[in-house]
């Protein structure tokens, strides 16, 4: 098994993917969405140049933000400044889309842009349909150079729900899975198993991530001390961020436990009052999984750090990992939140122990 970070990009993302390179992580995920974050291509062009063997991934990309054959000229364009080391990580958008004031695009439309994305990154002619018309599509002259269609990339699909393991077994693609704790992450995995098996698949080809979040305690640190609430706590008010707005787009995270509960309708009062009225979710998800907005540090409690994330002392961490290794992941990737850099180095002192 080996580790990554997951980064809420920013232009100088390439700093992060560089140290963390120095201190032994095997891979970088970009997030993306546009009106939060940096644009991802960009900041993973600059990591590209900033360093030598790190895998750098979208983590990930959603298709609504740029037509199919804009992503895979832009993997192709990454594949060229970093051969081999591209990864292609794509879901159907939460975060991205709901800053919009969207809802998640349909599986059946992350299918066929994955068809085409990967097509054309295999030097097919395809088809595919836009603005209303079937019509042929293919890179036009590859072989000169300005992007590289030769070494393999990846591809990962980030899932919850059955339907979407159902696809990432179909494809035979590896599968990122939000883990909330070490129980529902066996209880993932031994369902995506099942899912791969199938599809006729061998569960020992399952390349499989396990994303965590949180903050590592000193010894005796309380988990609502400052520096958990700044790094831990943007996960507890993502699962807020999404419970409030369930009537209005649906949830990416099914309904909110009974812990949350009461947490959830001290966080309602405060959604009520952003503005503009008709479009809440412009201020519900900024700071998203970056940093806490101020309204939201009284109801990010230490209860809740300790029951929603991987918060704890390095020991208790390195145990929660090797239970990740025994169930069978590849790889974990723990989120590192903007403006805190030192999450990479606590976080490696965690791994290089498991």
């Amino acid at each position: 098994m080996d580790y990554g970070i997951s980064i809420a990009t920013a232009a100088d993302s390439w700093k992060m993917a560089k140290r963390a390179e120095e201190v032994g992580f095997a891979r970088a995920g970009f997030f993306d969405t546009h009106l939060l974050n940096a644009e991802l291509f960009a900041a993973m062009g600059a990591a590209c140049t900033a360093t030598a063997k790190i895998r750098l991934a979208t983590h990930v990309l959603i298709p609504s933000n740029r037509i199919a054959p804009v992503a895979a000229s832009g993997l192709a364009t990454l594949n060229a400044l970093a051969p081999g080391r591209i990864e292609f990580g794509i879901s159907t958008g939460f975060t991205a889309r709901r800053t919009m004031g969207l809802s998640r695009v349909k599986l059946s439309d992350v299918k066929e842009y994955v068809r085409i994305v990967q097509g054309l990154l295999a030097d097919e002619t395809l088809e595919w349909t836009f603005e209303g018309k079937r019509r042929k599509i293919r890179f036009l002259n590859p072989e000169i150079g300005a992007i590289n269609l030769e070494d393999p990339i990846p591809l990962y699909i980030s899932s919850i729900g059955p339907k979407a393991r159902d696809l990432a077994a179909e494809l035979g693609a590896g599968w990122i899975c939000p883990v909330g704790n070490p129980q529902l992450a066996e209880r993932a995995m031994a369902d995506m198993k099942s899912r791969w098996r199938a599809a006729g698949r061998d569960p020992k080809n399952l390349r499989s991530i396990a994303e965590i979040s949180g903050c590592v305690l000193a010894d005796g640190e309380p988990y609502d001390s400052a520096r958990a609430k700044d790094e831990a706590g943007p996960t507890v008010m993502m699962l807020l961020h999404d419970a409030v707005e369930n009537e209005q787009f649906g949830s990416a995270h099914g309904a909110p436990p009974p812990p949350l509960v009461a947490a959830l309708e001290r966080y309602r009062e405060v959604y009520r009052r952003f503005e503009p009225a008709d479009a809440r979710y412009l201020a519900n998800h900024r700071g998203h999984l970056m940093f806490l907005k101020p309204e939201e540090r009284d109801i990010c409690t230490g209860e809740l750090i300790r029951g929603f994330t991987w918060t704890a002392t390095r020991r208790e961490l390195q145990d929660r990992v090797r239970a990740l290794r025994d169930l069978g992941f590849s790889q974990v990737t723990v989120q590192v939140r903007h403006g805190r850099p030192r999450m990479i180095e606590d976080w490696a002192e965690v791994f290089s122990g498991v």
